[in-house]
């Protein structure tokens, strides 16, 4: 099993680095094929995006220096919004969590589809602090409860709304992503939900992943998304 968790970090770490996401949306069906319950699948993929969601934002750092006053706000309602998730997980049956993730997966694909690659307008909108606070919480919240980074619901929303071209939201996307995995991941092992051996199996692998793939994004056009 732990070869099968170790590829499964390289494959989740690649698709986080490339697309800027917590990788959730692809380990979490992966761990239930594997046999894990939503609740187990969820806090592995949670410690993961610890793993791979402060590297990546480190490998893109260059990239975050413009938009870091928003994606401190942002990241902060994100972690106020996954403090919560321990208690949904808690509260909530492991089908009502997977209808709910499918249900956001599916909306998140048609966001991602819809959305510009890159932006005509030079200048991004201004955007209000309150504004962007309760949406990091309502996303925290939400993405933490079903084992998702959260960034591949807030990348549509930056670059429809605020202006932001795809590579800038996906790196921006990655750096939301410290601050929700980090307080789900408090969350969930204040309420005793945490496998750990297995999140730091999958979390390590990950790194692997996340270095190609942020490789391979800086090599990609944004139009070719």
């Amino acid at each position: 099993m732990i070869f099968e968790l170790a590829a499964f970090g390289i494959i989740t770490g690649f698709i986080s680095g490339f697309f800027g996401v917590g990788g959730g949306m692809i380990l979490v069906p992966m761990l239930l094929l594997a046999g894990f319950v939503m609740k187990e699948a969820v806090a592995i993929s949670i410690m993961q995006m610890v793993f791979s969601s402060i590297y990546g934002t480190f490998l893109n750092a260059k990239k975050t220096k413009n938009i870091i006053k928003d994606g401190l706000i942002i990241g902060l309602g994100g972690f106020f919004g996954g403090l919560q998730s321990g208690f949904i997980v808690s509260n909530v049956s492991n089908i009502t969590l997977q209808y709910v993730f499918l249900g956001i997966l599916v909306y998140s694909i048609i966001s991602i589809f819809r959305s510009p690659a890159q932006n005509e307008e030079e200048n991004k909108k201004q955007s209000n602090k309150l504004a962007l606070f309760f949406i990091g919480s309502i996303i925290g919240v939400t993405a933490m409860s079903i084992g998702v980074g959260g960034s591949i619901m807030l990348t549509p929303l930056l670059v429809r709304f605020l202006n932001y071209d795809l590579k800038q939201a996906t790196a921006l996307g990655l750096f939301f992503v410290i601050f929700s995995s980090i307080a789900g991941f408090t969350s969930l092992s204040l309420n005793g939900h945490m496998l750990y051996s297995e999140g730091a199996t999958i979390g390590i692998a990950s790194l692997i992943g996340v270095y190609f793939g942020i490789k391979v994004k800086n090599n990609t056009l944004s139009t070719s998304y």
